[in-house]
């Protein structure tokens, strides 16, 4: 067993599995606290390296491309103090640390570990259900359907089209950025119909919004990973073609009785929007669409 515990976390090599368990400390992130414990199998580690410095080191863990969906997701734009991959080392402890380096890559050498991409995820990703509030509203994914519900201080388009329920079969991928605390970010979803949609993220009712608490926006890149897991794999997809879309007005399903004032309600509260000019023809007919496929989606659900 090669072990190095510091205040940052601690990593763990057994010969087959790489065991990352962040530090309690305030100091670590709030994005690997949350994220927890990281199992990283052998066959997912490209290369590790520690880099020296005059005070601290670093312990850097580099896995295959498609390996981790977490680093799919994000896509690399995790930044430093939250990358879980990555531990900060006190000098005293530089030999350790060079030591659990060298063990991992000399297993990797006899095992013959390839450096080229996966072909599946080799890690799970976050269990769900998992739930997160940002500054554009709360998303919540339960492992069949991703759930956005806005804020109050959520555009009001958002909010004119109630809440956001969509099927992980609907869902054809994943765009997150960060909120770096000086650019505003978003997590969105795309869907076969939206996936042309030029709607930005304030304004698009598949997408969030982040412009917040940087810290605790990062936590959406959970529901981003957690939903990416249970998608086809990156190499799956590759020149895949998929079926011409229904349009989304003539696919709609008349909602329950129970429902019909409401959907009314919001339909009207669209209409209003569009004659005063806040929404284009654009993105009327993208929130109408919506509004009835949250409704349909909901239909669905009940009747489960």
């Amino acid at each position: 067993m090669a072990e190095i515990i510091q205040r940052d976390g601690t990593w763990a090599f057994d010969g087959t599995t790489v065991r990352i368990t962040p530090g309690l400390h305030r100091s670590v992130a709030l994005f690997r606290q949350t994220y927890g414990e990281i199992s990283v199998p052998l066959e997912a580690v490209a290369g590790v390296v520690f880099e020296p410095e005059r005070r601290r080191g670093r312990l850097r863990m580099r896995l295959r491309e498609g390996a981790d969906p977490l680093l799919h997701a994000t896509g690399g734009r995790l930044p430093d103090p939250a990358d879980p991959y990555r531990l900060t080392v006190d000098v005293d402890r530089a030999g350790v640390a060079e030591y659990v380096a060298e063990e991992i890559r000399r297993c990797l050498l006899l095992d013959q570990i390839p450096n080229e991409p996966t072909k599946a995820y080799l890690l799970p990703g976050p269990p769900v259900p998992v739930s997160v509030r940002s500054s554009d509203g709360t998303v919540s994914f339960d492992g069949v359907q991703v759930r956005i519900d806005w804020a109050d201080t959520s555009d009001r388009v958002k909010r004119a089209t109630g809440p956001r329920i969509i099927d992980i079969a609907d869902v054809a991928g994943v765009e997150w950025l960060p909120n770096s605390g000086y650019e505003d970010g978003f997590l969105r979803f795309v869907t076969r119909e939206t996936s042309f949609s030029k709607l930005p993220p304030e304004k698009d009712p598949y997408a969030l919004d982040l412009w917040g608490s940087a810290r605790r926006d990062l936590l959406t890149a959970l529901v981003a990973t957690a939903v990416t897991a249970r998608l086809p794999h990156p190499s799956a997809r590759t020149g895949v073609r998929y079926a011409e879309p229904v349009h989304p007005l003539a696919a709609a399903v008349p909602p329950p009785a129970d429902h019909h004032d409401v959907l009314l309600r919001r339909l009207r509260e669209l209409g209003e929007l569009h004659r005063d000019g806040v929404l284009t023809d654009e993105e009327f007919a993208m929130t109408k669409a919506a509004v009835l496929r949250g409704f349909q989606n909901e239909n669905r659900t009940e009747h489960r």
